[in-house]
């Protein structure tokens, strides 16, 4: 499978996918970052630098949707990992917070409409199916 054997439309929605992380995570770690307290940078700083990464990695997302697609499906497998070994124990506990719960339906949507978007067929084939690059 190549690349022109992906509809257009279906890059445009790679396209919007790539803008709607990186308007979304630069809204929410955009401000934080340079100006937080010691506290907050010593319990979240790695994740609003790792996730601050992210969103700008997106960016090139717009240009090469197809490339880029090691972003979308590392969001598809951070979220669900944190679904099955944070929130849904919490939940189990009745431990929810207010601050879970948001971030829980933020990483259910991701979770749901991720893998609608993604070229199952073009990832099968290019990361499964292909031959693995030569180690020596």
């Amino acid at each position: 499978m190549t690349e022109d054997d992906i509809p257009l439309w279906r890059l445009y929605v790679l396209r919007a996918f790539y803008l709607l992380i990186c308007l979304g995570l630069a809204s929410s770690f955009g401000p934080v970052m340079f100006q937080h307290t010691d506290l907050w940078a010593q319990r979240r700083g790695e994740m609003a630098a790792m996730l601050s990464s992210l969103s700008i990695l997106c960016l090139l997302g717009l240009r090469y949707p197809l490339q880029m697609l090691p972003l979308l499906i590392f969001e598809l497998v951070w979220k669900t990992i944190w679904i099955l070994a944070i929130a849904y124990p919490l939940w189990l506990r009745g431990a929810m917070t207010p601050g879970v719960e948001e971030s829980l339906f933020a990483c259910l949507m991701g979770v749901v409409l991720t893998p609608l978007a993604l070229p199952w067929r073009y990832i099968a084939h290019h990361y499964f199916r292909k031959p693995g690059q030569r180690w020596r």
